[in-house]
């Protein structure tokens, strides 16, 4: 991925879309190496780590996560999830973070010279429009290599530069992408596995 020393970068996280690419590729995120790789080639000005908790739970399996994002350096973004039944008695769980990292990706444009987005959601496509205009470069990081692929063709075209997940995750993982075995289930589930469908919901 290009960092440059002078340019003043943030970096903005669906934690969904990653967890489900990161899953899908078969392997876990150090999230502090991730962080340290950011500061390490770059101004870096924040990390945010967006959030869809189920509402219903008292005790939610991603609050291990959130709550050591929290206290490393991430600024979190959380909101409730909504969980309802479908028609063919499945649980599922809502809860799309798109206006929240708009919001934050343009308040903080003035700010930045470089927004890194890792999501492959079509739907920010016009926020990163939105950014660019306002001079900031933005790379988003998500995996065609996944099945399915994870990036929509409409983010990955308007984005300044593209990055498969896969081809940078040696950086900042727990386990080597690809031409290995699956890892096995973690002993906690992010809220994202209890959709089948992984896409907008959470």
């Amino acid at each position: 991925m290009l960092l440059r020393p002078h340019e003043r970068t943030a970096l903005f996280i669906d934690g969904a879309s990653l967890h489900h690419a990161a899953r899908n590729l078969g392997f876990e995120v150090d999230f502090r190496s991730l962080r340290k790789m950011f500061e390490t080639q770059s101004q870096f000005q924040r990390a945010y780590y967006y959030a869809a908790m189920p509402e219903t739970d008292d005790y939610s399996p991603l609050r291990p996560l959130t709550d050591w994002l929290a206290y490393n350096g991430y600024h979190l973004v959380v909101k409730n999830a909504r969980e309802f039944t479908d028609h063919s008695g499945r649980r599922r769980i809502k809860g799309n973070m798109d206006v929240e990292l708009t919001v934050d990706l343009l308040e903080q444009s003035h700010k930045l010279d470089h927004a890194v987005i890792i999501s492959g959601d079509s739907d920010l496509r016009r926020a990163v429009e939105a950014a660019q205009t306002r001079g900031v470069r933005v790379t988003v990081i998500s995996s065609m290599r996944s099945t399915p692929p994870m990036i929509g063709d409409d983010l990955r075209r308007q984005a300044d530069v593209f990055v498969e997940l896969a081809s940078i995750a040696p950086s900042f993982t727990r386990r080597h992408p690809e031409g290995r075995p699956r890892p096995p289930a973690p002993p906690v589930r992010h809220p994202a596995d209890f959709n089948s469908d992984e896409g907008d919901e959470v």
